[in-house]
């Protein structure tokens, strides 16, 4: 081979050479340029992640904030309740005071008003007591002159003795019964169970008794017992079937009905007539001391009786009313606690 061949050859070997190296260097600025896009890649993403950091710090900024702002409103609104709080509460006080206040005049005017009561039955029982001597003794000086000097005393003056002794004895009949009145306010209670269906046999046949002439037809149902004082029932019952046997006077046949029935887990009792009857715009004062719906020439009566059936009632614990119709009876009602009642 010769010198030119070998330059030659030396020549290719160098360009190959060359070549390789350009292809390396190449490939180097190409893994370089990887790299750098790489990195390129990675400082995006940690901008990114920089800002989304960031995003995050504002939006956590923001939460704090709401959150802040969210308690400030809380105690603003916890302020106000306070404030409101304290209002109700100085109005509370305020009403409280007020409230006590009335409940110490309301106590004190009950008190007055028990005063009054026991000064008022005090007084009627001590004029009523009073009043029986000079009674008796009218009553027994009209009996002498009636007896004595009947001869000396025409037609008029025996008839104004008459007229006297009646009186005499209603005035009596009158102070009895606010004796009574008197009493029954202050009489102990004796709590016993009642056979209510005897004791109404009972006293309608004493009161029946007076006016023995009568037909009085009585319907009787069986009552349930109850439980008070049996004397004073005896009196609220006696009053209320004495005026059923006087207001049925005209009535032929009188009817009176006992009976009772179930209100309120109360019995109620009722005694019912078919006599003279009332106006219902009376009902009010049927039960009041002294009032009366029919005149003395009319019926009889001290106008105290009803008002002692309302006393012993209500001294049970009970209520007395009456519905009636005029001309076409009355029916008067009370009611007791049960035989499991407290007195």
């Amino acid at each position: 081979m010769g010198d030119s061949q070998k330059a030659i050859l030396n020549i290719l070997d160098d360009s190959s050479a060359e070549k390789l190296r350009i292809e390396a260097t190449q490939k180097a600025i190409l893994n370089i340029l990887d790299d750098a896009s790489a990195e390129k890649v990675k400082i995006e993403a940690t901008q990114k992640a920089i800002l989304n950091i960031l995003d995050d710090s504002g939006a956590e900024k923001l939460r704090i904030e709401a959150t802040q702002k969210a308690i400030l409103n809380i105690l603003d609104d916890i302020g106000d309740e306070r404030d409101k709080a304290d209002h109700l509460n100085s109005e509370m006080a305020v009403e409280i005071a007020e409230r006590k206040r009335v409940e110490q005049e309301l106590e004190t005017q009950q008190q007055e008003l028990v005063n009054s009561n026991k000064e008022l039955e005090a007084f009627s029982y001590s004029v009523s007591h009073d009043l029986r001597a000079p009674l008796r003794a009218i009553d027994g000086y009209g009996r002498i002159l009636t007896e004595d000097y009947e001869g000396y005393l025409d037609q008029e003056g025996r008839r104004l003795l008459s007229v006297i002794s009646s009186e005499t004895q209603r005035m009596g009949q009158l102070v009895d019964d606010l004796l009574t009145f008197s009493r029954l306010g202050r009489q102990q209670l004796q709590s016993s169970d009642i056979d209510m269906t005897t004791l109404a046999q009972a006293v309608f046949q004493e009161w029946s008794a007076l006016d023995a002439y009568r037909a009085l037809q009585l319907e009787l149902k069986p009552l349930p017992p109850a439980r008070g004082d049996r004397a004073l029932i005896s009196v609220a019952l006696g009053n209320l079937i004495a005026n059923a046997i006087k207001f049925t006077r005209n009535r032929d046949p009188a009817v009176i009905e006992i009976g009772s029935r179930q209100e309120n887990g109360l019995s109620v009792y009722y005694v019912k007539d078919n006599g003279v009857g009332f106006d219902m715009k009376y009902a009010h004062k049927l039960f009041g001391v002294f009032q009366r719906l029919h005149s003395t020439e009319e019926f009889e009566g001290t106008g105290v009786g009803l008002a002692l059936v309302q006393r012993v009632i209500h001294r049970h614990g009970g209520r007395v009313w009456a519905e009636g119709k005029l001309d076409e009876g009355a029916t008067f009602y009370f009611s007791l606690t049960d035989m499991k009642g407290e007195l």
